[in-house]
């Protein structure tokens, strides 16, 4: 018999907002109700139990006569209370869940209390129990492995940016600061790459714990992927204490390890910043402990660098705008400006280029020169590539229903999205949510990407060919220019860079080499498209060398979604609107 079974035979006898019941009849539902079931009067005292209840527990002396609480787990004692005593004010059943001492093991109970009248009219309390151990263990087990590390056990990431938001909460309370240290294991690649995966996650998992019983209790240690492992220590600040620290770490790790039959060393070189000197935020703490740790690995290793403001001015500069990248990420700072791509005869907007922008409430728009490179290296162009894309290809929607009329937009990918794995399912999830068709999309990247991998670039260009999705090589003519990748894979296009057009049509040497890039793409029936072009006179000579499509100055600027619609709002529709990209 269940819970609610047992609830119903005890509602079928209530006698207002009490339950009536004879002695017999409570212990018979007792041995049927749950796997323990407890008879208490209103002082909270055991007056019977079921027979299971009675084996479960296993007690030495009688259970009876003793307070249910003194069998529940110490820190659950107060809540076992509160719910007794709430239960018998309220009349009402309530459920608690509590630890409770069994001659095995503590087991987690689910537990009904119910309020009733006994035969003599005395309040009494029956508590039904339901062994929930099973359950809260998986549930234990599922928010371990949400916060912690699968290899080492240690805290993961996320936990580590919890362990860093209490520790400077309570140094605004206290007044006290905080160091985070960052440890980097020399000497790991070697092992990795020497003797396998295996005897390197077996070395990262016997590192963890040397480096965790070295620490105090108060300390927080964290893996963050790979041979990186971060540790917050409290109170610790003071660089005599923190050198300390650092000495211990760089010695536990410097003592021989046993991993399956190898004698390995290794040893540490550890970047420390402190709160709140070195930065109030997680993000500047954790960029000035990196950039400590990295300074000891470049002067000799098995070191501990404090960061330091005036020795470190030279990296600085990009330390904090790393810093503000990403807060800006967080704070929905970056944003996309389009510029439109015209035809080079009739003048008409095809398409437009989807262009990266960081706007910083302190200093306005950031140039992409600066941050574009930064995001390539801390791997944030994997994110805010996958956003403009899909960004990207939901305003083209908004677009074609402005101006009535097909468009297309294109979007760079840098070159370590391209390496991405994920990219195709990036690439299928924008176009999808615009419910766009492939054509309508322009891939540009760099001749570098094609260079540096072709077999992965021919693979992944054909199966983004396979998409409808075209291809552009921007900036062409600027890297290898190697003729054979024309043939090799499947390109749609060419970006004719601005070097090649800012001095047109006066300068021979550019208008000879523009000529042969239009030339060559009308016989390989590739479309063209000139970029920087800020003249009537330059759009004029490109046009009549045969250039299909126009960027630049003189036909729009990049501009918000708001700019791009006004113009569109001013051309008059054709009759006929070819993609004119092929």
């Amino acid at each position: 018999m269940n819970n609610k079974t047992l609830a119903f035979k005890m509602n079928s006898i209530r006698n207002d907002s009490f339950v009536t019941a004879t002695h017999t009849q409570l212990v018979s539902l007792m041995e049927a109700a749950g796997d323990a079931v407890f008879w208490l009067d209103q002082k909270g005292q055991i007056v019977s139990v079921s027979k299971r209840t009675t084996e479960l527990i296993n007690h030495p002396g009688a259970i009876t006569g003793q307070q249910l609480s003194d069998l529940v787990h110490l820190p659950d004692r107060v809540a076992i209370l509160n719910t007794l005593n709430q239960t018998l004010a309220t009349r009402l059943p309530v459920r608690v869940n509590v630890r409770l001492t069994t001659h095995a093991a503590e087991r987690w109970f689910e537990f009904q209390i119910n309020a009733y009248v006994t035969d003599q009219g005395e309040s009494a309390l029956l508590v039904v129990g339901r062994d929930i151990s099973a359950q809260q263990a998986t549930e234990e087990r599922l928010r371990h492995m949400a916060t912690h590390d699968a290899l080492t056990g240690l805290p993961n990431s996320s936990l580590l940016s919890d362990r860093i938001h209490m520790a400077t909460a309570q140094s605004r309370r206290t007044g006290e600061g905080y160091s985070l240290v960052t440890l980097n294991i020399d000497g790991f690649k070697k092992v990795n790459d020497a003797l396998g995966h295996g005897v390197g996650d077996a070395l990262l998992r016997v590192a963890g714990q040397r480096l965790r019983t070295t620490l105090r209790d108060v300390d927080t240690l964290a893996r963050i992927g790979g041979d990186e492992f971060i540790a917050v220590l409290p109170s610790a600040v003071d660089e005599p204490a923190i050198q300390l620290v650092g000495r211990r770490l760089i010695a536990a790790l410097q003592q021989p390890f046993e991993i399956q039959g190898h004698i390995l060393y290794v040893s540490a070189s550890i970047g420390v910043a402190t709160y709140p000197a070195h930065g109030d935020t997680e993000v500047i703490l954790l960029a000035h402990a990196d950039l400590a740790m990295y300074r000891a690995k470049e002067t000799g290793k098995a070191r501990c660098v404090i960061y330091n403001h005036e020795k470190f001015t030279l990296a600085e500069h990009d330390v904090s705008m790393e810093a503000a990248m990403f807060e800006g990420v967080r704070n929905g700072e970056f944003l996309l400006h389009y510029q439109p791509i015209v035809d080079a005869h009739t003048r008409e907007v095809l398409g437009f280029e989807a262009l990266m922008r960081w706007m910083r409430p302190d200093i306005g728009l950031v140039p992409p020169v600066q941050f574009i490179p930064m995001a390539e290296s801390n791997g944030l162009i994997n994110f805010l590539g996958s956003w403009a894309l899909r960004v990207a290809c939901l305003q083209l929607k908004l677009f074609q229903e402005v101006s009535g009329r097909r468009l297309y937009v294109s979007v760079n990918v840098s070159p370590r999205q391209f390496r991405n794995d994920q990219f195709l399912n990036v690439l299928d999830d924008a176009i999808k949510s615009a419910g766009l068709q492939g054509d309508q999309l322009l891939l540009e990247i760099t001749e570098g990407i094609l260079m540096s991998d072709p077999e992965h670039a021919e693979a992944l260009l054909t199966a983004i060919a396979a998409r409808g999705v075209r291809i552009a090589i921007d900036d062409f003519g600027t890297g290898y220019s190697s003729l054979a990748y024309l043939k090799r894979f499947p390109i749609n296009t060419l970006k004719i860079d601005r070097a090649f057009v800012k001095d047109l049509p006066e300068s021979v040497k550019d208008a000879a080499i523009c000529n042969v890039v239009l030339s060559l793409a009308n016989h390989l029936n590739l479309s063209t498209v000139a970029e920087g072009v800020e003249t009537e006179e330059q759009l004029t000579f490109l046009a009549t060398q045969g250039c299909t499509l126009i960027q630049g100055y003189h036909t729009g600027r990049p501009g918000l979604p708001d700019v791009a619609i006004k113009l569109l709002q001013t051309i008059l529709p054709p009759a006929v609107m070819p993609l004119a990209v092929h």
